[in-house]
């Protein structure tokens, strides 16, 4: 038997499933699910709640998406639309506490690490980070985003977020030590 593909490009099955289009609403979560629990996963801890989440910003996704206008990636919208329903989640959840206090740069914050570390002991150790410190590097470091932009989102100042980065990365690398995973002095 010959399968026949309904739709044939990812504009028509957002069209439909802007329409309302339940089969195309399915391919679609099905399609994009799985990236974004990765996604959701990244900012909370407990994969049930991390899928509470997702599944709470599918919903979004699926009521907002006439207004998606195909002038960029869909999967770009979609990530956004979970990384604020993850940050929503864990203001709600009363969990961010963000330190003001100012660390100046007088340390070198890179530092290259070539380990065979696994994602999910990576991930663990993100895990570990105090809630404020995991959402800024959470952002920066995997996201992309750009300070301004993150204390947009977590309404911050920028220099919060950076100090919230530098920590965290402090935070890290003492863990990575404490592991023998990097060396002192390998900054």
């Amino acid at each position: 038997m010959k399968i026949i593909s309904i739709y044939n490009n990812e504009k028509q099955l957002i069209k439909k499933a802007a329409g309302g289009n339940p089969e195309a609403q399915k391919r679609l979560y099905g399609q994009f699910a799985p990236k974004m629990l990765g996604v959701c996963r990244q900012y909370v801890k407990d994969l049930h709640f991390a899928e509470d989440v997702m599944i709470s910003g599918f919903l979004k996704v699926f009521e907002n998406l006439e207004t998606f206008r195909f002038e960029g990636s869909f999967e770009g919208w979609v990530r956004r639309i979970m990384i604020r329903e993850c940050i929503s989640y864990i203001r709600k959840q009363q969990f961010v506490v963000y330190d003001d206090e100012i660390y100046e740069r007088n340390e070198v914050e890179t530092s290259t690490i070539s380990t065979d570390l696994d994602v999910e002991h990576i991930q663990k150790l993100i895990d570990s980070l105090p809630e404020g410190y995991k959402l800024v590097f959470v952002l920066y470091v995997i996201e992309g985003y750009k300070h301004h932009e993150i204390a947009a989102s977590l309404q911050i100042s920028e220099s919060t977020s950076k100090s919230q980065l530098f920590k965290a990365r402090k935070m890290l690398r003492e863990k990575l030590e404490q592991q023998n995973i990097i060396g002192y002095g390998s900054r």
